[in-house]
C-alpha cells in the first residue's frame, strides 16, 4: 500500500528503544541517581525515572518529595553554586577535589 512506511517498520511496533530521546533520558536519569545516592537522597525521591512524552522526547520524572527534602536539595544546588558550579561546567568529584586543593 502507499501508506506503508518505506523502512518495513509498522508503527504499531514501535519501541521507546529506537529512541534517542529515551537514552538521553535514562542516561540523565542515571546520573541524577548517582548523584543523589552520593547525597544520600536516594529514598526522598521514589518517582524518579526516564520517560517520553507523545512526541518521542525524553523527559526525566522527579516527582513529588517531602518539604524537608526540597529544603536539603535546595541547599545542595547553593552549595553546588557557591563552589563554581555554572551550567556551562560539569561537577564532577576531580572538581569537588580541585575545591578542595585551593582552600
Amino acid at each position: 500500500m502507499p501508506t506503508e512506511p518505506a523502512d518495513g517498520h509498522d508503527a504499531a511496533a514501535w519501541s521507546p528503544l529506537d529512541s534517542d530521546g529515551w537514552y538521553a533520558a535514562r542516561n540523565a536519569t542515571t546520573a541524577l541517581r548517582d548523584a543523589l545516592v552520593r547525597a544520600g537522597l536516594e529514598k526522598d525521591f521514589p518517582y524518579l525515572r526516564a520517560e517520553l512524552n507523545a512526541f518521542g522526547h525524553g523527559l526525566v520524572e522527579l516527582g513529588r518529595v517531602s518539604p524537608d527534602t526540597a529544603e536539603r536539595l535546595a541547599e545542595l544546588l547553593r552549595l553546588a553554586l557557591a563552589h563554581g558550579f555554572t551550567r556551562d561546567r560539569h561537577f564532577d568529584a576531580h572538581s569537588v577535589e580541585e575545591q578542595k586543593g585551593r582552600a
